[in-house]
């Protein structure tokens, strides 16, 4: 049974409100393009059912997680949470009781939220994570809906990514998120309205979120402490939060400028040779686009100029970045990892050799 993602524990009921853990607290600090929408989903928008909608990259869950801890708060602050209450901690511990959050199981795990537990480490010995939220997760959220909340703020159900409910579970969803329990609160957040059903999406606010300017992006990844975040963020497409991820496993600005060189000399070298085939894929694709730009006298999207290979034949150019779309549906296959890596590197290094000059 594939079973949803509690952010819950067990504290002792009280008829007393719980005070909060440190008075002299302070509010949560925001993602600075998520302020203006956190503050309209908190003082424009009433109803129980909310649906985020955003960029893919833009901080749709953590906009979520944030609006569901304000909710869920003891002593909101009109701008979000106030980071400091025993409710506030539940949340950032993925703990409280009176928050659920539906996220696909290979969601959860590559946010490290599966667990170690016995039943998930069986499950994962005879099946892949699923991609998708099933009908058994959402039934149990139904369950936990309809229970007592632990205190006075009601409950919250985030839902991330929306589009990821199969048709089976979007319809079990439709009755509770139109007659919601009182006290219960709903936000499906996604990047893909359009592939949502229209009877699931209709029962809900909508809250549109923009796409960060490279400014606001650039500035928080600053405060990240990401060294050269502006390689960093052309790398990953103008996604601030991916940046910070990859920075986080490892993958430094500095490595990702050694990609092109290590493609040409046919040898990944330490700091690459862990990349997954489906990683590997994505940057070669990346460099393919920079090196057929490059061979048009345009300007790369993804490395700097200086380390984009010149003089590449386009047509075999054209012809490797179709090989690689079709080999990006299948890169989650089960390949021999170094066999896979290494026919990857000798078509690229190949197509990078190759001469636009006339025989």
């Amino acid at each position: 049974m594939d079973s949803p993602k509690h952010l819950k524990a067990n504290p002792r009921k009280s008829s007393t409100p719980v005070q909060p853990a440190n008075p002299r607290s302070v509010e949560v600090q925001v993602m600075p393009w998520l302020a203006a929408p956190l503050h309209q989903a908190l003082h424009q928008l009433k109803g129980q059912a909310l649906l985020i909608i955003a960029p893919p990259g833009a901080g749709a869950l953590e906009l979520s997680i944030t609006l569901a801890q304000t909710w869920l708060c003891l002593t909101p602050r009109a701008t979000g949470p106030c980071g400091g209450c025993s409710s506030c901690h539940w949340v950032s511990s993925r703990s409280h009781p009176d928050l659920l959050c539906l996220l696909p199981e290979a969601l959860q795990e590559s946010m490290g939220w599966l667990g170690e537990t016995p039943e998930t480490q069986d499950r994962a010995s005879k099946a892949k994570p699923s991609q998708d939220i099933k009908v058994d997760a959402v039934q149990a959220a139904i369950n936990f809906a309809q229970t007592t909340s632990s205190q006075d703020q009601g409950k919250v159900i985030v839902i991330h990514p929306a589009e990821r409910l199969n048709l089976i579970a979007a319809n079990a969803l439709l009755k509770t998120l139109e007659e919601p329990p009182l006290g219960v609160r709903f936000i499906l957040s996604c990047t893909a309205a359009q592939a949502l059903l229209p009877t699931l999406s209709s029962r809900c606010q909508r809250l549109a979120v923009d796409f960060p300017t490279r400014s606001e992006a650039l500035h928080w990844l600053n405060q990240q402490a990401i060294a050269q975040p502006e390689v960093l963020l052309a790398a990953t497409g103008g996604l601030p939060l991916a940046a910070r991820q990859w920075a986080a496993q490892g993958l430094t600005a500095q490595v990702w400028q050694t990609l092109p060189q290590a493609v040409m000399n046919g040898e990944p070298g330490s700091h690459l040779a862990s990349w997954s085939v489906a990683r590997w894929v994505d940057g070669l694709q990346k460099l393919c686009h920079d090196a057929m730009c490059v061979a048009v006298s345009g300007e790369p999207r993804f490395f700097p100029l200086a380390v984009v290979p010149r003089g590449a034949s386009l047509p075999v150019l054209s012809a490797w970045s179709r090989d690689l779309q079709r080999l990006a549906r299948h890169a989650e296959h089960p390949w021999s990892q170094a066999l896979a890596i290494e026919a990857l590197l000798q078509q690229a290094r190949q197509a990078l050799a190759s001469n636009n000059a006339p025989r």
